[in-house]
């Protein structure tokens, strides 16, 4: 992952369309290993390309929290490639490209609508991560939405500021989404959709505090979820994604696009769901155009009938089966006291792939 994450090398949000061959996105954008060592505000900031001005105010005035940001997407395109692992599109990063899926996203598919959502909830993440830190100038703990603690515990530790995480990601991931066209109107919505995630998710996380681990004491804090209950709950939200209709009306500002539900029998989408009006293509054949990579030579599970499965990965073309000989740990011994031994035992399992 670290051939387009260096550094600071993802603060920026593409603003060209044309750039891409189609609409933007937001962070998609890899720089190059030598802006990993600038340490200079206006050269971090004013030297990328493709700041709106919103956006280069907003890297100067929070620079600090810029390498947060940077390594929320990494974490979304993380667990992108975590829940499509077993898809025809497993979320192929290119390398040396500066659009990282290549022109997968280009269109308006439910594929564009979950990474838009899993990279800002990403961005989010972890920025109220760094801020739970303690060691930012400009955040912190939240202590405005505590409430009066409950029975047999008290409020203790730093409660994560989520809202702030949330502010960020939609001050900077929101700003290139300003165009009066529908694709603005799904960025956007699904941008959301991947942050709110966070604040319906948020838990009281407790610590008990006694001798022998009794429990004499227990302090609780607020505290963000797993990223992966994050990504499962998005991926979700992908399977059930609502397919909508693109609207054009005049307005005083000119000709503007918005979004209405394809099938209006079907249950309306709320702004925790999924958005997308264009079909995906199939993924099972190479195609320069849609960016698919195809399936040949992917791993499938036999076994399955799901889409992992060798019949659907495979698109009916069939697979191949190799024995596979790897070195694994056996026969482990704990030792009093305190260490495990284990041998080396080689064994044997059939791999099938796609023809």
């Amino acid at each position: 992952m670290d051939l387009y994450l260096i550094g600071y090398l993802l603060c920026v949000w593409l603003s060209s369309s044309r750039a891409l061959g189609g609409y933007p996105i937001w962070w998609s954008l890899a720089l190059g290993q030598q802006y990993s060592s600038l340490g200079s505000q206006s050269i971090l900031c004013g030297s990328i390309p493709g700041l709106v001005p919103k956006q280069l105010r907003f890297c100067r005035n929070y620079i600090e929290i810029m390498p947060s940001v940077a390594e929320g997407v990494k974490l979304g395109i993380q667990e992108c490639q975590h829940q499509f692992r077993g898809r025809r599109w497993n979320c192929t990063t290119i390398k040396d490209n500066l659009a990282i899926f290549g022109p997968v996203l280009d269109k308006a598919t439910r594929e564009s609508a979950f990474v838009h959502a899993i990279a800002s909830a990403g961005v989010a993440f972890a920025v109220t991560r760094f801020c739970a830190e303690g060691t930012s100038n400009m955040c912190g703990c939240d202590s405005h939405h505590k409430g009066p603690p409950g029975e047999g515990w008290k409020w203790g530790g730093c409660s994560e500021d989520a809202e702030f995480g949330v502010l960020v990601s939609r001050e900077f991931a929101d700003a290139m989404e300003n165009r009066p066209d529908a694709r603005s109107a799904m960025n956007r919505h699904n941008n959301e959709a991947g942050r709110s995630t966070i604040l319906d998710h948020m838990h009281l996380r407790c610590k008990c505090h006694g001798l022998s681990g009794s429990c004499e004491v227990k302090t609780c804090w607020w505290a963000q979820p797993d990223f992966r209950t994050l990504g499962d709950y998005l991926k979700d939200k992908y399977d059930s994604a609502s397919e909508m209709v693109v609207e054009k009306h005049r307005e005083s500002r000119g000709w503007v696009e918005t979004l209405r539900v394809k099938y209006a029998f079907f249950k309306h989408p709320t702004e925790r769901d999924l958005v997308y009006y264009e079909g995906s293509p199939n993924f099972c054949e190479p195609n320069p155009e849609t960016g698919s990579f195809g399936t040949r030579d992917r791993v499938c599970n036999v076994s399955s009938h799901g889409i992992e499965g060798c019949d659907l990965l495979c698109c009916g073309r069939g697979h191949n089966t190799r024995t596979e000989k790897r070195k694994e740990k056996c026969h482990c011994i704990f030792h009093w006291c305190c260490y495990v031994s284990c041998q080396e035992c080689v064994r044997v399992y059939d791999v099938h792939t796609c023809k």
